[in-house]
């Protein structure tokens, strides 16, 4: 099975471009609004750590971005407890597509918290920064503190962009990316 890291600012199109490339695609994002949403065991972790700042089950995401504003080291700790849990729904969705070809792994984190393999294959999402930031500013409830809380977590785009085996231009039109796919897929097949 080869295992595809798409890598990338946030809001440069990863998720986009990782659904795009039609094969068995593991979301980091939507697996950690499931934890949020259905897993009690992660709303008692997270109320033990941060009991002035999640109160409520399911967890509201509100309740996530306070607590993250309100101190930078309460990120770290969030991001200690998810991604535990993370590392498991990713390896139950590795075993069950054992048999596929190609996996993709769309998880922010990826390189951060150690999760990718030697042998994976990275891909770089490059956009302009405008771009992204229009898009970002479209996004319901964009916070640039926020923003800023989580880009300093995460390595340089440097660092990514040189870790990466491709990179994929994105204008944020489906035919260019496409297209970018396409070129991928026959190098690594």
């Amino acid at each position: 099975m080869i295992r595809i890291g798409v890598l990338g600012d946030i809001g440069s199109g990863k998720s986009y471009v990782a659904k795009n490339f039609g094969y068995p695609t593991f979301n980091a994002d939507a697996e950690v609004s499931k934890l949020y949403k259905k897993e009690r065991k992660i709303f008692n972790k997270l109320k033990k750590i941060l009991p002035k700042h999640i109160y409520s089950f399911p967890i509201n995401k509100n309740e996530i971005c306070d607590a993250i504003l309100a101190k930078s080291s309460n990120l770290k700790k969030i991001i200690i407890i998810v991604h535990q849990e993370i590392r498991k729904k990713m390896n139950i969705f590795l075993k069950k597509n054992m048999n596929q070809k190609i996996v993709i792994l769309d998880i922010p984190l990826l390189l951060e918290n150690k999760i990718n393999n030697k042998d994976d294959i990275l891909i770089f999402v490059q956009s302009k920064k405008i771009d992204i930031f229009k898009k970002l500013k479209k996004r319901k409830n964009f916070n640039l503190k926020l923003y800023k809380k989580f880009k300093d977590v995460q390595f340089s785009l440097d660092y990514k962009k040189k870790k990466s085996q491709f990179v994929i231009k994105n204008d944020f039109t489906k035919k260019s990316v496409n297209k970018n796919i396409k070129k991928i897929l026959k190098d690594i097949l």
